[in-house]
């Protein structure tokens, strides 16, 4: 079995607990992560937010290994594609920029031999997926975790601390206890 055909174990679904105020909405008091906090807690969210992507590619250029981030970006992108002529245009040049043995920006991926010309006549939209998700794990597993250790994530998330800890943070957290305090 390929790990596409495992079955998945069951799970029981997330409990969420949520704080009500008086009148029983939701309280703005309740925080969700968000930030650094975020993206420190999976890959995943990091490369759901844009500045998260904006940073970790910075960190991938300082360790010359931009061009995953941007293979991944571009296979997300293709994904998304409409149309059998655009769909050509698009795969060959994601091909032709990181996949091609004279690509620009060439990513390390098994496999990458068995991909040639001739597959970019018939593209469909997961037709880098295995590709894709190879590169999705090094990067997991590789440069994500030397991310969260890297002077660009902590000096971000340095910032973002002194943003919340700044008097006109508080002085807004203040106005919204004594809201919901009453």
């Amino acid at each position: 079995l390929s790990w596409n055909e495992a079955p998945l174990p069951a799970v029981f679904p997330p409990v969420r607990l949520e704080i009500n105020d008086s009148e029983g909405h939701p309280s703005s008091s309740h925080q969700t992560l968000k930030g650094t906090s975020k993206w420190a807690t999976s890959l995943e969210n990091l490369l759901e937010d844009p500045e998260g992507v904006k940073r970790f590619r910075e960190f991938l250029k300082k360790e010359f290994s931009e061009e995953n981030v941007l293979f991944w970006l571009a296979c997300e992108e293709f994904k998304k594609t409409q149309g059998k002529k655009q769909m050509q245009e698009k795969a060959k040049e994601i091909y032709m920029t990181f996949l091609s043995s004279k690509a620009s920006s060439q990513v390390n991926v098994e496999g990458q031999s068995r991909l040639n010309e001739t597959i970019l006549e018939t593209p469909h939209p997961l037709m880098f997926q295995k590709l894709q998700d190879q590169i999705f794990n090094l990067m997991k597993y590789d440069s994500y975790s030397r991310f969260l250790k890297s002077e660009i994530f902590l000096n971000h998330k340095k910032s973002e601390e002194q943003e919340e800890n700044s008097p006109e943070a508080q002085t807004a957290a203040k106005r919204a206890s004594r809201i919901y305090n009453t």
